[in-house]
């Protein structure tokens, strides 16, 4: 939020040093005590000199803390331009019972029965709105200033925002159903009509971890969807809430809401309250067709894409017609990276990505360029960002990519605990404590996933608790690379149309989203062992597999579950892509980089130098001096240079450290994963065990023999027997499950059944 969108809500907004002063809405404020200013980050900072905490201001606005930082996207992170007019001063206001019971057409003594009253607020009238919690005693209030406008309400110093009339949720248990609608004057006509119904204080204002649990008993849960903004929002956390698939939507014609609708004719509003909820659509039936229709529409616009064989090798195109120079490879893996987002496998987590290199190489520009090929809402992006806002922003995260450029941002300890929980959990789970009337509370904020992260840094290296989480993409920093981004400089880009981009990501969000990978197992026998990041670096390649079979669903197989079944096309594209990567951080390989400053300082030596200097290296590989630097580091960090220079300040001097390593395989090839197809996955994809003798067979007609079938091609049903062994994954492992001592068992993992069960 911005500082003028926030001087909106105010009263009393005037000019005061570099900043404003304003009525305080936490507490009955006669002379202005609130003061509001813009942080240097872009934040609103409000300070109430009458003793209001932040927390007491917001919420008093409808507001939560999240709501205060600024996440708008500038040039390096840049703070937005600072004001430079003052907002006018808002109209004056004020309300009593009796207006607000003429403008909603209900009794005055009815809604005095409901516990509101008269009150003075700022110096005006105000009616006050009581809540209940679900036994009835009151826990909040808030003001209500004007029948309009965008001050009219606010709440009472303290006090947080929640449903309101849960205390007559036991007559919607009773009848079976509730009827969930925006604001107080809503579930008053309602009531009014003796139709049991729940008030949202704001259209935003649900919250799952406080809201949902109240409707756990109720079989039905008809929401009011207004035409507007509030009912996007409404539908926005509805498709997230546990409570969708209770839920019927109600939607009113021309009509805005409830009390729009018993305001234009209220002789006829009980028959026609009635056929709004004859029409109501359920949740998931209105889901369902919203889906239908949009992969009408999109696949329309993606075939094209959709049915080509290499639709990477089409993104590479586009993506240097977009004005990207000689960054195909991390264009490539990016783009993998955000569709990984896509995946729906119950331990399916996105990739994430660190994008390294020195300052204007140029690594905001390859992501930006990559991320137009992807709808907004495939991901959230930010330039500056303070470490709580990523806690407490109300962005949804679930299945998107956050963008962080420049990971300085994120340097410190709680906003690195964060990164950690994201990549680790695929979540933001964060534990705090918060202060209530009753004293400190704990508090648990968990930002739901499945969630990638892409961050770009100029650091050789991150956390290491990160790092290891993280694929590494290095953009080039030789002069070639230089020249041919100066030449694309020079010349513009073609407008690259990414409509049809667009339109295939979101027929993927649509499609089928689980892939199996028949050759998973043989492929980690044979992948390399010898460090134990493999453990995490091999599940990021089966992500980027199953991302690339994903991509090319149309062209691939499901099996009996209905799960796209990747090949060894997938493995061999992914392989291609990403096994130097894997391989440079399992350390059996180094970067082409590394090793060729390693080779510069011992040509240096042997021209009888003590010692090499980042200038010296230079001059042997043909680049300046900051990229020696750069690479040096790297080496360092990884024991293959050592600086024998220990006082800040003064010129390296390098001498070579542990020797090179020889470059191993880290990923098979796919040729080595052949007879996956073949079904003969029990020895990890070596060959069968000889023949064992059996009974001779009846003789069959001459012909050719078919090959049986792979694993994932068989039947549905398990044979008699194995199918008491209930392993966790059943099509993976049954070519794992024996017969032992009277028992059946897995030999991956373990599970096992007597032998009579069969």
């Amino acid at each position: 939020m911005t500082v003028p969108a926030f001087l909106d809500r105010l009263s009393g907004v005037r000019p005061s040093g570099t900043g404003f002063v304003a009525l305080c809405p936490a507490h009955d404020d006669r002379n202005p005590s609130l003061s509001v200013s813009e942080g240097d980050d872009g934040r609103v900072l409000a300070n109430c000199h009458a003793g209001c905490s932040p927390e007491d201001v917001v919420a008093a606005l409808g507001l939560t803390m999240a709501d205060l930082f600024s996440e708008q996207e500038g040039e390096g992170g840049a703070p937005p331009a600072r004001l430079v007019a003052p907002l006018p001063s808002s109209a004056p206001v004020g309300l009593t019972v009796a207006d607000y019971a003429s403008g909603k057409g209900l009794p005055p003594e009815f809604l005095v029965g409901l516990g509101l009253s008269d009150m003075t607020y700022q110096n005006a009238p105000a009616v006050r709105v009581p809540y209940r919690d679900i036994d009835g005693g009151i826990v909040s209030a808030r003001f209500r200033r004007a029948l309009q406008g965008p001050e009219r309400f606010c709440w009472k110093r303290g006090d947080k925002p929640l449903l309101y009339g849960l205390d007559r949720l036991g007559d919607a248990r009773s009848s079976g159903h509730v009827v969930l609608v925006e604001g107080e004057s809503d579930a008053h006509t309602l009531w009014f009509h003796g139709v049991p119904a729940v008030g949202l204080p704001g259209a935003n204002q649900w919250r799952e971890d406080r809201d949902a649990a109240h409707f756990a008993a109720i079989p039905k849960v008809f929401v009011v969807i207004e035409p507007d903004a509030g009912g996007d929002a409404v539908l926005a956390w509805l498709s997230r809430s546990a409570i969708r698939d209770r839920a019927w939507l109600v939607r009113l014609g021309e009509q805005k809401d409830v009390s729009d609708l018993y305001l234009s004719d209220k002789d006829r509003f009980g028959e026609r309250w009635e056929a709004a909820l004859a029409n109501a659509v359920s949740w998931e039936g209105a889901e369902r067709v919203r889906r239908e229709q949009q992969r009408a529409e999109t696949w329309a616009q993606a075939k094209a894409l959709a049915t080509r064989s290499d639709i990477l090798a089409d993104f590479a195109s586009a993506f240097h017609r977009s004005g990207v120079a000689g960054e195909d490879r991390n264009g490539k893996l990016l783009y993998l990276a955000v569709t990984s987002r896509l995946l729906g496998g119950p331990t399916d987590r996105p990739v994430s990505v660190a994008i390294k290199g020195p300052s204007a190489a140029g690594k905001s520009f390859v992501a930006q360029q990559v991320l137009r090929f992807f709808p907004e809402d495939a991901y959230h992006a930010v330039t500056g960002m303070s470490e709580r806002a990523m806690a407490y922003s109300t962005e949804p995260l679930s299945h998107r990519m956050l963008v962080v450029y420049e990971a300085a941002g994120l340097a410190g300890d709680f906003a690195s605990y964060l990164v950690r929980s994201l990549l680790s959990e695929g979540r933001l789970r964060y534990e705090t404590v918060e202060k209530t009337r009753d004293g400190l509370e704990p508090k648990v904020i968990e930002r739901e996933g499945p969630t990638g992260l892409i961050v770009t840094t100029t650091n050789v290296s991150l956390h290491p608790e990160n790092e290891t989480r993280l694929l590494s993409l290095t953009v080039a920093d030789t002069p070639e690379q230089t020249r041919a981004v100066m030449i694309a400089t020079a010349n513009p880009p073609d407008e690259t149309d990414v409509s049809e981009w667009i339109a295939l990501q979101e027929w993927l969000a649509i499609k089928p989203s689980e892939v199996f990978i028949p050759f998973a197992d043989a492929l980690a026998r044979k992948a390399y062992d010898g460090a134990t990041r493999m453990r995490r670096d091999f599940y990021q390649v089966l992500v980027l597999i199953r991302a690339h079979a994903l991509l090319h669903q149309h062209s691939r197989e499901t099996d009996a579950e209905g799960r796209i079944v990747a090949t060894l096309n997938d493995y061999a594209a992914v392989r291609d892509l990403a096994a130097d990567l894997v391989a440079e951080g399992a350390g059996a390989s180094v970067p082409e980089t590394v090793r060729q400053v390693v080779e510069a300082v011992a040509q240096v030596r042997a021209r009888g130098h003590n010692h090499a200097t980042h200038e010296q290296m230079g001059e042997v590989l043909g680049i300046d001096r900051s990229a020696a630097g750069r690479r040096a580091r790297h080496a360092i960090s990884l024991g293959l240079l050592t600086n024998e220079e220990t006082k800040r300040g003064r010129p390296a001097r390098l001498v070579v450290g542990t020797p090179l390593p020889d470059q191993q395989q880290v990923l098979p090839p796919p040729d080595a994963l052949a007879n996956w197809a073949t079904g003969q996955l029990g020895s990890g994809g070596a060959d069968p065990p000889p023949p064992q003798p059996t009974e001779p067979e009846p003789s069959a007609p001459a012909g050719p023999v078919a090959a049986p079938p792979p694993p994932w091609r068989q039947r549905k049903e398990p044979t008699p027997d194995t199918q008491h062994v209930k392993c966790d994954d059943y099509l993976a492992h049954q070519t794992h499950h024996v017969r032992r001592d009277g028992r059946f068992v897995c030999e991956l993992c373990g599970d096992t059944a007597e032998e009579s069960a069969s």
